[in-house]
């Protein structure tokens, strides 16, 4: 990694992986706290006993609806990336980040648990280098320039139970203005 780059890692803590993958997108420490997304999972259910968007025990693991709720009160959105394409379509000038979804096997000792868990981080460009801020690695991971971004993402939707989604300001979203034109796309 290089060392003169100042980049903001949230590290994870409890099951709060969506929480520090929006603090680690913003650069921000405290952009978003645990209080603003149970408060989100609370508007969004507000008369469950139980609330099914976050973990029952109340330790995070925040599902798509409080994130993307998250994100729209702050004036982006999270566009859900048709993984059939190709990442190189994405118009990275106008991507405010990534954040990837991938299931979290649960185990016991040798045993697998048959929960349904899954595990939220960014991906975001930091002085023309694209750094994987998985807050369950020790430090940023430099991805590279796009091109090595382009070939990372392949390699990461080739899985079948990862789930890819394209950050970006609301009148981008709008306007989808973060798809490169069909005639610039490489693949």
């Amino acid at each position: 990694m290089n060392q003169q780059v100042n980049i903001y890692h949230e590290r994870q803590c409890k099951e709060l992986c969506a929480l520090h993958a929006l603090n680690n997108i913003f650069q921000k420490k405290n952009a978003f706290k645990q209080c603003d997304l149970d408060a989100i999972c609370n508007s969004l259910a507000p008369k469950a006993w139980v609330n099914p968007h976050k973990s029952f025990l109340g330790l995070g693991n925040y599902d798509i609806n409080v994130l993307s709720t998250a994100l729209q009160r702050v004036g982006h959105e999270a566009v859900w990336f048709d993984k059939r394409k190709s990442p190189s379509c994405l118009n990275m000038n106008q991507v405010f980040g990534l954040i990837l979804n991938i299931a979290n096997e649960t185990k016991f000792g040798p045993i697998s648990l048959p929960l349904n868990r899954r595990h939220w981080f960014a991906i975001k460009e930091i002085n023309g280098d694209f750094y994987n801020l998985d807050s369950k690695l020790e430090e940023p991971l430099l991805i590279g320039k796009e091109a090595e971004l382009i070939i990372y993402l392949k390699d990461q939707l080739s899985v079948a139970d990862k789930l890819l989604f394209v950050i970006v300001r609301k009148e981008v979203a709008e306007n989808q203005s973060w798809l490169k034109s069909s005639d610039t796309i490489r693949t």
